[in-house]
């Protein structure tokens, strides 16, 4: 039986989500509608362009450029903050929206997802179901989404590529050579900045010459990755739609310091935020940690890490706490540092933690109590409204006020 499958992706999603929550909390204008951004913050040394509207897209501005040169480029732009907050509950109301069609969904990012309609379109056309969705993403959520449609992942996701936005289109196998062939080979899924210029080397332009060069040529030159290559161009794709959430590798966060840092007990004030953040989303996934990385950037871009194994495997904020300083004490030089990141390593689901002590599991079994009451607190209240008192002069210094520290 033929596949049915749709990819579903929220056009602009950043720009649009952020407009969408504004003009609900009263914001008189509509920011898609005007030279608009949403960046990172310029102050703290973060200012990049995450998502621009189409009217600032016609000043040249574009996406993954400093906020410097944007506002170069248009003076008048405005400049939205991320709200990460904001976008993970719009994605959350697409998906719940998307499970009313089908439980075969695969979140392939925060602003895309697949769907496989197989065996779930009930007797209806697969494109209605299609423009159903297109019309009830903007009726009911605000914003506007493309939808593909297909008999593959892959092709599914090329159509919902096409013209933009609020759009569905349909990108079948015997539709490859009129809609899919004729594109830039550098439109085709997969294919990096790095690899265009090799491929125009061999005289490929198009996806039409990928999918009609010569295969050994391409294994020769790219490996597994040109077979690969070739098999997308001509349409060819067998993975199915992963509805399946799988536990993360790792776990890690950073921060860029609005201003550089050489005091070690700042260091370690923010690797108290850190280690509080990576805890709970290991908590939170029902994993311990075997390893606690310190990652540091310098002033001058140069990166550098170390990291030790825990005697045991832990959540606990306490541990990676003081794992982490330790840490850092062992790597810190002493230069001017501009970022820090934190990450735990080899993580395990096993609730048989390996314990050196029975003290130390009396010790380990308080802190988790300790852990789960802050953890239950943070999801009802809200998870910066429960926190250590040292967080909050990381707060204060990340965001370049002046504080003296204390201990």
């Amino acid at each position: 039986m033929e596949r049915k499958i749709l990819h579903v992706d929220v056009n602009n999603a950043f720009l649009s989500w952020t407009a969408c929550h504004m003009l609900k909390n009263g914001y008189p204008i509509d920011i898609r509608e005007i030279p608009a951004i949403i960046g990172g913050d310029e102050d703290r040394r973060s200012g990049i362009v995450l998502a621009k509207s189409t009217v600032a897209k016609k000043f040249g501005i574009v996406t993954g450029e400093p906020i410097y040169f944007a506002k170069k480029k248009c003076p008048s732009i405005e400049i939205f903050p991320v709200n990460f907050e904001v976008f993970k509950e719009d994605s959350n109301k697409l998906y719940k929206l998307l499970c009313e069609y089908t439980d075969v969904i695969e979140r392939f990012s925060i602003d895309e997802c697949f769907m496989d309609m197989t065996n779930s379109c009930n007797g209806r056309k697969l494109e209605d179901i299609a423009y159903e969705i297109n019309h009830r993403a903007f009726g009911e959520l605000g914003f506007t989404v493309n939808v593909g449609i297909s008999s593959n992942k892959l092709l599914a996701k090329m159509a919902s590529d096409f013209e933009k936005p609020n759009k569905v289109h349909t990108l079948y196998e015997y539709e490859i050579e009129d809609k899919m062939w004729p594109l830039p080979v550098s439109e085709l899924f997969m294919i990096g900045k790095k690899t265009v210029p090799k491929l125009y080397n061999l005289g490929i332009k198009t996806i039409g010459d990928l999918a009609n060069y010569n295969l050994e040529i391409l294994v020769k030159k790219f490996g597994k990755f040109g077979k690969m290559m070739h098999e997308y161009a001509n349409g060819i794709d067998y993975s199915e739609v992963n509805n399946k959430v799988e536990d993360p590798k790792s776990i890690s966060n950073e921060v860029t310091l609005p201003k550089d840092v050489r005091d070690i007990e700042e260091l370690n004030t923010i690797l108290v935020a850190l280690s509080e953040q990576v805890s709970y989303r290991l908590r939170k996934h029902g994993l311990y940690a075997s390893t606690v990385a310190v990652n540091l950037k310098t002033n001058k871009f140069e990166t550098y890490s170390h990291q030790i194994k825990l005697p045991y495997e832990t959540s606990s904020t306490k541990e990676i706490i003081s794992a982490s300083k330790k840490v850092l004490k062992d790597m810190y030089k002493g230069e001017p540092i501009r970022l820090i990141g934190l990450r735990v390593d080899k993580l395990d689901n096993s609730d048989e933690k390996q314990l050196s002590f029975f003290e130390e599991a009396k010790k380990t079994s308080k802190q988790e109590s300790i852990d789960r009451v802050m953890d239950s607190l943070k999801q009802k209240y809200g998870y910066n409204k429960i926190t250590r008192a040292r967080k909050l002069e990381v707060e204060d210094l990340v965001q370049g006020k002046e504080k003296k520290m204390k201990e």
